[in-house]
């Protein structure tokens, strides 16, 4: 690979898109510290309703809140992703009625069809896509929610589009799990980004 991978968060009108602000540092970190991918080291930000979205090989969208999508971000959403796009969306579930899975949900649903939102099994190519994940999503300790399900989920969700993920969708609120201070990484016993880096290696190789 020639191009430069630059990691894109997705800013949307509604909600507060701007969540664990160190999560992104940690995960190029880690992409230059096992790949051999050219990686730009600022994260970029991009306004869903632009269309430099089509830009970016890889988007990450997540907050606490209402996810309400403008008529332009929702056209935006839908083309990015049927036209070979990558979102990961990952739910920050510490609020109290789990408003964002449940709106993001919606929006999905709304978007792409009731049914299109599905569990991926464990043993998808995602989770050997780099380092090998042999019982899918690995946990995480932000996990237990405060609005009424208390499940360590064991799976991910994703809608596929011709055989390939377009949205992956995450309960488990790898954000927070990622977003420390890095100079704390070395007491980490096992580098929790790692997962990261096989989300990134799947969208680019895939």
């Amino acid at each position: 690979m020639n191009t430069e991978f630059f990691f894109t968060r997705l800013q949307y009108e509604s909600g507060d898109w701007d969540v664990d602000q160190r999560m992104p540092s940690n995960l190029l970190n880690s992409l230059v510290e096992y790949t051999t991918l050219k990686i730009s080291t600022t994260e970029n930000i991009i306004s869903l309703s632009s269309d430099a979205i089509f830009e970016c090989p890889f988007c990450y969208i997540s907050g606490h809140k209402l996810v309400q999508f403008t008529p332009k971000e929702r056209e935006n959403f839908e083309k990015y992703v049927r036209n070979g796009g990558f979102v990961f969306a990952d739910d920050c579930n510490h609020d109290i009625d789990g408003l964002f899975a449940k709106s993001f949900e919606r929006q999905m649903e709304d978007i792409f069809g009731p049914d299109e939102l599905k569990k991926i099994p464990n043993d998808h190519e995602l989770y050997s896509s780099f380092f090998e994940f042999e019982d899918g999503p690995p946990a995480t300790s932000q996990e237990l929610n405060g609005w009424g399900d208390d499940l360590v989920h064991e799976y991910l969700k994703a809608i596929e589009i011709n055989g390939r993920i377009g949205v992956l969708y995450s309960n488990k609120d790898y954000g927070c799990e990622w977003d420390y201070d890095f100079r704390n990484k070395r007491f980490y016993r096992i580098d929790n980004t790692r997962f990261g880096v096989n989300i990134v290696m799947y969208a680019l190789t895939s």
